[in-house]
């Protein structure tokens, strides 16, 4: 039996599918619940594999499967794009988004049925359950897709079957296999994306810096896998593979990854990321505000190291230490939401090419800072972290990127959403930098109250609430371009939805958090 932290965790995820879908109810609201359902048994099918060691891969293990929340990320961000697309005229990305929505239910509804096949004895009830929603699903996608469309989301879940098969193999216990569907699922539709558009470019069509972000994530994906490839063949640790590492790097980037971005924006890649950056004094005075809160942060990483020689070689950062990045993280992210966004866009994707990099260089000792790398960040690491890869530093930039990257800026000619939409950009902010950071430090510090099951406290969830509420009046006064048009009972409901199941998920929560923020603010 599923033990109640899951249950009530659960019973947060339907609410929030049923309050998107009273707002946006269509044919695909019926695959959602459907899925959702399903999902929900298939998650308890997953759990139990996960406690008698039977899944086929190693995944987390300090957490449950978290199926269910993870299936329905990216179907309802599909189904809200479409409603918004739908609402602005923008035709082309309300096809978009019924794709998104299709592809994100379909890989979730194959990562049940794996479940359910290794099951011994095969469980009945879950079987006929993933039957009917399948049928449903394949039905409304014959009905509402057209083939190209139908090629694109099987084009999707076969990237998506390879790359499980492939980096879940080769990173051990760094997913559950609710993260599993949202990463790999994520870096499978920027892949397929990549493909489609590299082989119809046409010139002056798309924005420079969209290419910019599919080219970042599959270039540091490949070249991720070509060393981790090369790696078992030699001894990653010495100076030669080290040298290797950096030429095959240069190499790799200057002549793969340039030429492809530069067939993609028609120009120098470089010429026009440089003319880009500077292009006004306002980016300038941005950029250089931003050197100066990494170099801070850097700052934090070596007196914490210090502290720790000087102190006990067991000395780990508490929980409070690791929030001064998530303050950071905030310090830099809203005057970029407030100034420039398309700046925040792009520096977003520069830093996630270059934390992905670093970690490369970590994981496999590469001289002279591999060594180095792991003795800092060591002090940093907790029970997510347990396997060969440290992400949390990555999920904490993803969960507060995600909302500008996602954001469809097509769809909203005014550069902003109606209502609570105008949010939507701050969803990373407002979950993770402000939420979760005082949920963290005013449980830990002042809570006694704990939710059943849990370690988080009432009073933390109670404080993120409030803090949040706080967040947005500040951004009303401050961002001129938001108007939320009265939205206010739905914002309070959205925040405290997303607050409660920060209490009771046991996923990455900078991941899981602000996409579902997002979704919120955007039905």
């Amino acid at each position: 039996m599923l033990n109640k932290p899951v249950l009530v965790e659960s019973l947060i995820v339907f609410v929030i599918v049923l309050f998107v879908h009273a707002v946006v109810w269509d044919r695909y609201s019926w695959c959602a619940v459907a899925l959702a359902i399903q999902a929900f048994y298939a998650q308890f099918k997953w759990d139990r594999l996960l406690q008698l060691g039977g899944a086929v891969f190693q995944f987390r293990t300090a957490a449950n499967s978290g199926l269910l929340p993870a299936s329905m990320v990216i179907p309802l961000l599909g189904i809200t794009m479409k409603e918004r697309c739908k609402s602005a005229g923008i035709v082309y990305f309300e096809r978009f988004g019924i794709v998104v929505a299709s592809t994100g239910m379909l890989v979730a509804l194959f990562l049940s049925v794996i479940a359910v096949g290794i099951t011994k004895p095969v469980p009945t009830n879950t079987c006929i359950l993933t039957g009917v929603a399948g049928s449903i699903i394949i039905y409304t996608m014959k009905h509402s897709l057209t083939v190209s469309e139908v090629i694109e989301v099987l084009e999707v879940l076969l990237i998506f079957v390879y790359l499980s098969m492939i980096l879940l193999y080769l990173l051990p216990r760094c997913f559950t296999p609710g993260e599993a569907l949202l990463v790999l699922g994520g870096v499978s539709f920027v892949l397929n994306q990549l493909i489609k558009r590299s082989l119809n470019v046409i010139e002056g069509r798309g924005d420079p810096i969209d290419f910019f972000l599919l080219v970042a994530v599959v270039g540091v994906v490949l070249l991720g896998l070509f060393f981790t490839v090369l790696f078992i063949f030699m001894d990653s640790g010495t100076w030669i593979s080290s040298m290797f590492f950096h030429m095959m790097t240069a190499v790799l980037g200057l002549g793969v990854i340039m030429p492809w971005l530069y067939r993609l924006i028609q120009r120098n890649p470089l010429f026009w990321l440089l003319q880009f950056l500077f292009q006004t004094q306002t980016r300038v005075y941005l950029l250089v505000y931003w050197t100066f809160l990494a170099a801070s942060a850097c700052g934090i990483v070596f007196y914490q190291n210090a502290k720790r020689s000087s102190e006990s070689k067991k000395h780990q950062a508490s929980t409070i230490t690791r929030k001064y990045f998530h303050f950071i993280v905030v310090a830099t992210y809203v005057p970029g939401l407030i100034y420039d966004r398309q700046l925040l866009y792009v520096a977003a994707v520069l830093c996630l090419a270059v934390f992905i990099f670093l970690e490369y260089i970590r994981y496999f000792r590469i001289k002279p800072f591999g060594q180095t790398l792991r003795h800092l960040l060591s002090l940093f690491l907790d029970e997510r972290d347990s396997g060969p890869l440290i992400l949390t530093h990555i999920y904490l930039l993803l969960g507060m990127s995600l909302p500008v990257w996602l954001f469809p800026r097509s769809c909203a000619p005014k550069g902003t959403l109606s209502g609570a939409g105008a949010l939507v950009p701050y969803s990373g902010v407002l979950a993770v930098g402000v939420g979760d950071t005082i949920a963290s430090i005013f449980g830990s510090t002042m809570g006694e109250i704990k939710w059943p099951g849990t370690k988080k406290t009432f009073e933390g969830t109670m404080t993120a609430i409030f803090a949040q509420i706080i967040a947005v009046a500040l951004i009303l006064i401050f961002d001129s371009s938001v108007n939320l048009n009265s939205s206010y009972a739905w914002i309070l409901a959205s925040v405290s939805l997303v607050s409660l199941l920060e209490a009771y998920t046991t996923q990455i929560d900078n991941l899981l958090l602000p996409l579902y923020l997002q979704i919120m603010f955007m039905a």
